[in-house]
């Protein structure tokens, strides 16, 4: 035992029990196709049933109460009217116009929002003094509930003791009345979700520039480009997949827009989205058909709604995505 044991501590002769090749082999040959052809089903599986359990099963029974008149105090009472439901819906000159308001509302919202972000994410890409200090910065607005975000710039707005009128008053032009006009309620709501959102928005192109290689920007300079030729030509197009990203979010945030104007109208008005429907989404929509009507077959049919439309905003999406690329 002495003689084996110092033949291995001088390495004549290996430490420990003799190695078993051949099921170290089979057992690594058996991972090696578990993890090539198992595995990611493995793990992708529990997704899915989790999916199909907490989305997939409510989407089935909305689309089920649609087709009946049910109201919110009898929910187990239900009356079968087909589509009904959508036919009168397709008539409701309510639903067109919060379907034009949210499309108005996402353009104003939108547009600006990812503009400003990708702007903001460019300046913060280069090397600065307290470059941490402004990235956590950028994230306070997103980090702030809808409620006190809609209440402050409720204050803002407001059209007596408002700040923005008070600015107006300053340099001779007359107060606005942002909560009882189309056009200024529109542009006072679409203010809250740029603030809250730009940010956030900001900090995912921070995180997609950072990732393009310093060379294209070597090669771009030493090419002649200018910083506004190299933000066009090397930063946009590396970051595309990320702005399509943000596109996408911001469709699916616009269309449910709730929580803004609902506080926006400061009463009975913001259900309603103003006196004259003025501001009102497809949100505030459903749920004054829903919690104040008590019809919720009319409400589950304008969630149908807006999910539709969402479907028909990817497939156009895609449509226009495939024509591109065959053209290029």
């Amino acid at each position: 035992m002495a003689i084996s044991t110092t033949k291995a501590l001088t390495g004549d002769e290996p430490a420990g029990p003799p190695r078993r090749e051949g099921t170290a082999r089979r057992r690594g040959a058996l991972l090696h196709r578990l993890d090539i052809k198992g595995a990611p089903y493995v793990f992708v599986a529990p997704f899915f049933v989790v999916f199909a359990a907490f989305s997939f099963y409510p989407l089935v029974y909305t689309s089920w109460i649609s087709l009946h008149d049910v109201e919110l105090a009898t929910l187990d009472v239900m009356e079968w009217v087909a589509f009904d439901n959508y036919v009168e819906l397709w008539g409701d000159s309510r639903f067109w116009n919060a379907l034009q308001n949210t499309i108005t509302i996402g353009v104003i919202s939108t547009v600006p929002q990812l503009l400003m972000a990708l702007g903001l994410a460019h300046l913060l890409n280069y090397r600065m003094r307290g470059s941490l200090f402004f990235r956590v910065a950028s994230l306070v607005p997103y980090a702030t509930s809808v409620a006190a975000a809609a209440l402050v710039f409720t204050m803002i707005f407001e059209r007596d003791f408002g700040m923005i009128n008070w600015a107006l008053g300053s340099v001779g032009i007359d107060p606005v009345d942002w909560e009882a006009d189309k056009w200024p309620a529109q542009v006072a709501i679409s203010t809250i979700v740029i603030w809250r959102w730009t940010g956030y928005n900001a900090l995912l192109y921070l995180a997609a520039m950072q990732a393009i290689p310093a060379d294209r920007y070597e090669a771009a300079s030493l090419d002649g480009a200018s910083r506004w030729q190299q933000f066009t030509h090397v930063t946009v197009p590396g970051i595309r997949s990320t702005i399509v990203f943000t596109i996408v979010l911001s469709t699916i945030g616009a269309t449910q827009l709730f929580g803004e104007p609902l506080i926006f109208g400061q009463g009975p008005n913001g259900v309603s989205g103003g006196a004259d429907n003025q501001y009102q989404t497809l949100g505030l929509l459903l749920y004054e058909e829903g919690w104040k009507n008590y019809q919720m077959g009319r409400s589950a049919t304008v969630a149908w709604a807006m999910f539709l439309l969402l479907l028909a905003v990817f497939l156009v999406q895609r449509v226009v995505k495939r024509a591109r690329s065959r053209t290029s």
